[in-house]
């Protein structure tokens, strides 16, 4: 049995005792690679677990035609959630359309308008929540775990794929034709609002292209944050 095949099935496990023990359950998906392997699997074994992405307002028209992609390929739609219009209005017409290039204070501040605020109810009334976060993405997850306590919103965190490397996600998705964002054939790796992502340079960190303006310890928008600090409180045994 190959690595890949065993995280295959750790990860299949992992997604049905979700379904199974933390009954309702979602998976957040920003529409990234990652998130694609764990669309497929959930969709292939018609896991219920819903799935949802949030729509920011600032997405790549590239990322928004993966949610045509995977209405094609598995005849799902992806529900999406998006900010509080007014909230979006009144940032901009106090600061700007573009000001959270001025300071990391301002960038978590649209970001909490257009992400965080819209997590809050996509999650509202479920009893765990799943993410296609990494360990290997960046040193802001290096302390991640497969299950996790999340305080901020009552319920449990589950990050299936915190063990795969990127190779790994990408040997996935071509075994399996799973479809997934032309930015990522163009050197984007990771992927988040448009003026805030760029692609990255060979050699850099994969989610160097995030936020490029920040110091490498502010990059994190918010959603997998409490008081300021990333939510790895304590970890569950799974």
């Amino acid at each position: 049995m190959s690595d890949l095949t065993s995280l295959i099935d750790a990860t299949e496990q992992t997604l049905t005792r979700i379904a199974a023990e933390f009954a309702p359950a979602v998976f957040a998906s920003s529409l990234a690679a990652e998130d694609m392997v764990l669309t497929d699997m959930i969709l292939k074994a018609k896991l219920p677990i819903g799935i949802f992405s949030l729509e920011t307002g600032r997405l790549h028209q590239e990322t928004l035609a993966v949610l045509d992609k995977v209405k094609a390929r598995y005849d799902h739609d992806i529900t999406l959630y998006r900010p509080q219009p007014e909230a979006v209005a009144a940032y901009v017409e106090q600061n700007g359309l573009n000001a959270f290039y001025n300071s990391v204070e301002m960038r978590r501040e649209c970001c909490r308008i257009r992400k965080v605020e819209p997590l809050g109810r996509a999650l509202a009334g479920n009893k765990a929540w799943v993410t296609g976060q990494r360990r290997a993405q960046s040193t802001t997850r290096a302390e991640l775990h497969v299950q996790e306590d999340d305080p901020a919103h009552a319920m449990t965190k589950f990050n299936p794929l915190a063990d795969w490397s990127e190779q790994d996600v990408w040997d996935y998705i071509r075994a399996n034709d799973v479809p997934y964002n032309a930015l990522h054939d163009q050197g984007y790796p990771s992927i988040g609002c448009e003026p805030c992502t760029r692609a990255v340079q060979p050699g850099e960190d994969v989610r160097a292209g995030r936020w490029w303006w920040e110091n490498p310890d502010s990059k994190e928008c918010g959603l997998h944050m409490v008081d300021g600090k990333l939510i790895r409180i304590k970890s569950v045994a799974a």
